[in-house]
């Protein structure tokens, strides 16, 4: 009989620990729901570049340009670049400039550089003797080799030195906002046709 009191008396108190533990996973639930919806918000509406068209090549003007007439703006603000020989338009495309943590300098900058197959000497990826990839994305300058890899710098091909300090203009990712290190991204035919037509000397201007 006294078994059966004692079970009783503790029914109350279990069913008050039931309701305060299925009221506290919801909340927690809802927590953790909130803090992967944080994670998911990579880019702010603001950084967008709305409406970004495509690259478009004038094939016939194109064909004029030269060394010697060539053209070249990129525009920050319009994250688009701009090729012309004398007034009218060879190349009009997009492109994906530095991010505000490393933004790419305004200025007049003549190609210091053609490297067709350029690779980057900070960024990239740690790599094993079997070229696969042991940790991705990181920073020769902050980041420690895991035991048994070693660094590969991320491909840049098609590249345009505009700055000894590693800017330049190269094939890259366009997310449609700045998203680089500092270089230009152009699309890979973009890159490639622009390739062909500059000499190291070029001037290419980049303005907000």
């Amino acid at each position: 009989m006294n078994y059966l009191t004692h079970r009783l008396s503790l029914c109350p108190a279990l069913s008050i620990l039931s309701v305060l533990v299925f009221a506290v996973l919801p909340a927690r639930g809802d927590f953790l729901w909130f803090k992967s919806q944080e994670k998911a918000k990579i880019t702010a509406p603001s950084q967008l570049v709305t409406g970004q068209a495509p690259a478009v090549i004038n094939k016939a003007v194109y064909d004029k340009l030269t060394p010697q007439n060539i053209s070249i703006v990129v525009s920050l603000s319009r994250q688009r670049l701009f090729v012309k020989a004398g007034e009218e338009t060879a190349i009009d495309s997009p492109v994906s400039s530095g991010k505000r943590a490393r933004p790419t300098p305004t200025g007049t900058f003549p190609i210091l550089q053609k490297d067709p197959d350029h690779r980057s000497n900070v960024y990239g990826n740690f790599v094993d003797s079997h070229g696969r990839i042991v940790r991705g994305g990181v920073s020769a300058l902050i980041d420690s080799a895991p035991s048994g890899s070693h660094f590969e710098g991320a491909p840049m091909t098609w590249f345009m030195r505009l700055t000894w300090e590693g800017v330049g203009m190269h094939v890259g990712i366009l997310p449609g906002y700045a998203a680089s290190h500092g270089c230009i991204r152009l699309p890979s035919e973009v890159a490639q046709d622009l390739y062909a037509k500059v000499n190291v000397g070029t001037v290419v201007r980049v303005e907000n």
